[in-house]
């Protein structure tokens, strides 16, 4: 489903959980590009989580988290 068509509570949970996933590899002083390095995901896809466009699967969500040393629902709260 586009985002435009997905209610505004949920695009606004996609742009909060890319917030924290941005804070976090940050703070871990993490580019994009290490990220999906580390994580097998494209980078492509770790910018679209980021940016809160993309629907993220859960095991990219568990990658991330594994290599951001945060337990997944740090990301999802």
């Amino acid at each position: 489903m586009p985002p435009a068509d997905q209610p505004p509570w949920i695009l606004d949970a996609r742009r909060a959980l890319g917030d924290r996933v941005r804070v976090r590899r940050l703070h871990q002083d993490l580019t994009q590009e290490r990220l999906a390095a580390l994580t097998g995901i494209d980078r492509s896809t770790i910018q679209r989580i980021e940016g809160g466009s993309s629907d993220a699967k859960i095991s990219h969500l568990l990658k991330i988290a594994h290599e951001l040393r945060v337990h997944v629902t740090d990301l999802l709260h």
